[in-house]
Order: C-alpha cells, then structure tokens, then sequence
C-alpha cells in the first residue's frame, strides 16, 4: 500500500528567500514592479524587516514552521528543513522530497560558504532516447512529463539529512513536527494552490491524487478547502524516526518504485539499487557582483 500521494514535485531551494530579498530593494527603489508568476499572475508581497531573524517561504505556513524552530534555539539549516517539509505538503506542485534541491549555507564565523547538490538523478537505465516517439522524434513536453519515465530519483531527503549533519542544532525529528501536525489536523488550501489545480489537466486521471484534491463532481476543490493527509503524515514519522534510509532503503523504497515503474503513463524504471546508491554531492559555488552585494548560488 503507498505510503504518499502521487504530488508533482519538481524542485526547492531553500534559499530562495534570500536572493528574493537582496534583489527587492533595487527594484522597489526604481519603481518596478515584480513580475508576476506565470501560471497564476501572483505578484510579490510587501517587502518586511526584521531585527533577529527571518524565515522566508512561498506559504505563511511554511513560514511560520521556519519562526517556530527558530524560537526554539534552531540553526537557520534547521529552520530551512522544516520549511522544506512543510511546503512538500501545502505546495505540492512546487516541491518535496520526491524531487530535488539545492542547499546553500554561509557560515558567518568560518567565513565559508558551502553549496551541496541533492538535484534529481537519472536513473541507471536511462538512455538518451528516452524521450523520443517511435518515429525518433522529441516528445511533446506535455506528453514527456506526465508519468513515470520523467521521474528522476530523488535527492531532497539525502540532502536534507546531510545538511542537518554538518549545520543542525535541534534533533533531527524536532524538525518534521510541524508537517506531521498539519498533515494529520489539516490545513486550508491557498488560493495559489487552488488557482493552479484549476489549470491542471493531467493531475485528475489518477485516483489516489483526485480524490484527494477534487470533489466527487470533478472540480478542483476550493481555496480554504481542509485537507488531511496521514499517509504522508505516517512517511514523515518513518523518516523522523529512522532518518532518510527509511525513504531510500526499505517499504517506502519499494512503494516508490512500484508506483514509477507501474505508472499507466509512460512507466519509468527506477530500481531500488537507484534510490539506495544516491548519494549528495557537493560542488564549487558561483558568485557574482551586483552593484554592493556578492551574491552567489550553486555551481554547475
């Protein structure tokens, strides 16, 4: 039986919050306005300061997950797991341990800076006409994405686990009780999140996910809507609890690949010596000059 729902996970950066903040002043200096989300036409909030702390996330829950584990004593690396967790379960289709991430850490007392790669891998088998029609041509990118085949495995628990290793201050399952508790007592859906369901076509053909993000009547299910979920709820506590062999190695594993490989669509081919073998790399960052500010992210 699977443990977690089919999300769409593609990527996080934990860091994000950052580059968004060093890049706001200018532009609200010259007068521009931010640009808006694509899907959804949302725009930036208001910018905000802070004397101690700040913890920045696409959703206020997540935010507010960060706040609480820094109140508690937490490294900034804590906080950002936390986030990371929370916004696997409110914003599904952005991000989550199904997917990918980048870890990006400034140690103000060494003076160093540490970027670590925990992006998705292709799996052993993959070849490079893995997305080509049986004519030889590309695929259309609609019909590509959907399914198994364009699952890479994933590299966001090993990631997180390793940060916390090298820069955590809290336990390691202190900081997944923030998502465990809204998984089991609900949250309400964003207008984001709801916006966005309404503009997916694909996400309704599986079972599991349409009845847990649609009404019986096919309508994605509206803003403020609560939504349970304790099997993913239940996927938190094995990893809290056992750290992220239990996501590589094990049921969870074994779910994971099942549903890949098992996919109507396009079934992919990731192996559980794929999940077992990931490891997290990490890698010279790039850093550039903007006007009085270094800035730099991850490296190629």
């Amino acid at each position: 039986m699977l443990r977690t729902l089919p999300f769409i996970a593609r990527f996080s950066l934990p860091a994000a919050g950052l580059w968004l903040a060093l890049g706001a002043p200018a532009a609200a200096q010259q007068g521009l306005a931010p640009a808006p989300e694509a899907a959804t036409g949302r725009t930036a909030r208001e910018m905000g300061t802070a004397q101690r702390y700040m913890a920045a996330a696409a959703n206020p829950l997540a935010a507010a997950a960060g706040r609480e584990i820094l109140r508690a004593g937490g490294s900034a690396t804590d906080a950002a797991i936390a986030i990371q967790l929370v916004l696997n379960l409110v914003e599904p289709q952005s991000s989550g341990i199904g997917g990918g991430a980048f870890f990006v850490h400034w140690d103000e007392a060494g003076k160093r800076l540490t970027t670590l790669d925990g992006r998705e891998t292709a799996p052993k088998a993959a070849r490079p006409e893995r997305f080509l029609d049986p004519d030889g041509k590309p695929m259309k990118f609609a019909d590509a994405v959907v399914g198994g085949r364009s699952v890479g495995v994933p590299g966001t628990v090993r990631l997180l686990e390793e940060a916390h290793e090298r820069w955590g201050k809290l336990s390691w399952s202190e900081l997944f009780a923030p998502a465990i508790k809204l998984a089991e007592q609900g949250f309400a859906i964003s207008p984001r999140l709801a916006g966005l369901l309404a503009l997916e076509k694909n996400l309704i053909k599986d079972p599991r996910a349409a009845a847990y993000f649609y009404e019986a009547d096919g309508r994605p299910k509206a803003a403020g809507t609560i939504l349970k979920n304790p099997a993913f709820a239940a996927t938190l506590r094995a990893i809290a609890g056992r750290g992220a062999d239990a996501f590589y190695e094990g049921e969870i594993a074994q779910d994971i690949v099942a549903a890949v490989t098992g996919h109507k669509n396009n079934p992919g081919d990731i192996t559980l010596e794929d999940l077992s073998g990931y490891t997290v790399e990490e890698r010279a960052p790039v850093c550039g000059r903007y006007r009085v500010y270094t800035l730099c992210g991850m490296g190629p």
